[in-house]
Formats: C-alpha cells, structure tokens, sequence
C-alpha cells in the first residue's frame, strides 16, 4: 500500500440512480448486498486494482484492457458513492488525482482471496488468459502453501514492466507489496503470464530462461524454490 500523503478530494455523495435501484435485489442478505455494491462488470476487478494502493484512472484502464473509459468512470462513480473508493490528489510535483479504496474497500481482499481460490477449482478456468500485475501478486497470496514453505524466509523482487513488487516470506506467510525491492535475495524481470506459467504450470525455470521470457538477477536457488511453494486447487469433478 502507497505511504504516500494524499489529499483528499470532497464531493457531494451520489445518489443511486432509479435505473440502477432497479437492479437491486431487495433482499436483506449480506452476499445479495455484496453483489449490489461490487456485482455490476468490472467492479470488483476494478478493487481488485487498487489493492496495492491507489492509482491513477490511467493505471486502471491500462490493467483492464477491454474496460472503455466510459465505463470505468461510471463504476468509479458507483464504488465511491457506495463508500468504497476516494478520490485523492498526489502531493507536488506529480499533482494528479489518483483513486484509492477506504478502509473499508481494502477488507475486499479477503472476499478477493476466497473467490480466487473457489473459481480456480472450475473445469473451466483458463490460466493462459492475459493477466494483470496485480491479479498476479494477489494469486501468490491466494495459492501460496506454507506447508510447502515451511520455515522458508526469503524476500522476491519482480520486475513487470515498468513496475516493481516485493514479496516477503516470513513465518509461513506471504506478504506481496509495490514498490523498491533493493532488498531482494532474488529478483525476476518477466511478465505476469510468463511467471504464472512458472510458478503454477510448473514449467522448468531453464525453459523459461532459454526463450527470454524470465530473467533473474540474484541467488539462483531461492529463484528454484520459489516455484515450490505453490499449488493450484484441485478441478472440481464435471457432473455427469
């Protein structure tokens, strides 16, 4: 999460729209208000991009390619009346405004973690499809298996474009931020599709290197077991 100060931008709160309490589900159950708040398209993959801190509505659109900025903006609009996205500006010299959830928008990570975890179960998930920085960093997290890790402490740099993420293992947990990664024992310049199919397709680190579509710098054998630390979930059976 960005440590940075941001000034916040006030707005008058929004109003629903009636077109959009049309689609409510006026039923008192906490998973049917869920889907009210973050069902609609787009919507929670667009929390889901503020998770490691906020970002600007170019940021966004740029890690959800088949989102139109119409769009984006009117979901924004949405998720900051229902309370969980602000509105921010950067402090000098950058000056620009930026969105970020609430305290209450960043407890969707847990709702994020479980929802990853059951959907990687359906015979019908594809993990070749494109994935975003983010989405990849919050996988880790999702599939890490600390029984697999054990007693493992190690800090990963990765380098995905022009972004940089540190991920910290320490006493059986994962912890994924943005930011330096000066610190890390191994650090992998790759991209989110290359190294998921690292890490999950379990395609040899050689292979990976060979073709150029992962490079390390660092201690070759934390690069290697970093690989061993993931397990997707088993495919649910197919009715049948």
């Amino acid at each position: 999460m960005s440590t940075m100060k941001l000034e916040k931008i006030t707005t008058e709160p929004l109003k629903p729209s009636a077109k959009a309490r049309d689609r409510w589900y006026d039923d008192a159950c906490g998973t049917a208000h869920a889907l009210e708040l973050v069902g609609e398209r787009w919507s929670l993959m667009i929390v889901r991009e503020m998770m490691f801190g906020p970002r600007r509505f170019g940021d966004i659109r740029a890690a959800l390619p088949g989102l139109s900025a119409n769009v984006l903006t009117q979901r924004l609009e949405t998720l900051e009346n229902h309370g969980i996205v602000v509105r921010s500006k950067l402090p000098p010299p950058a000056s620009v405004q930026v969105y970020g959830l609430t305290d209450w928008g960043y407890e969707a990570d847990q709702l994020l973690m479980v929802l990853g975890n059951w959907a990687a179960r359906s015979p019908g998930h594809d993990p070749t499809l494109p994935l975003s920085k983010t989405s990849l960093m919050l996988s880790f997290r999702t599939m890490f298996r600390a029984e697999n890790a054990r007693d493992a402490r190690m800090t990963v740099g990765f380098r995905l474009g022009e972004e940089t993420f540190r991920v910290l293992i320490a006493d059986g947990t994962l912890t994924p931020t943005r930011g330096k990664i000066d610190d890390a024992g191994v650090t992998f310049t790759t991209s989110p599709e290359a190294m998921a199919g690292y890490v999950y397709g379990k395609v040899p680190l050689e292979a990976m290197e060979d073709t150029g579509a992962i490079a390390i710098t660092g201690d070759r054998a934390l690069a290697l077991a970093y690989q061993t630390f993931f397990d997707l979930p088993p495919k649910a059976p197919c009715p049948a």
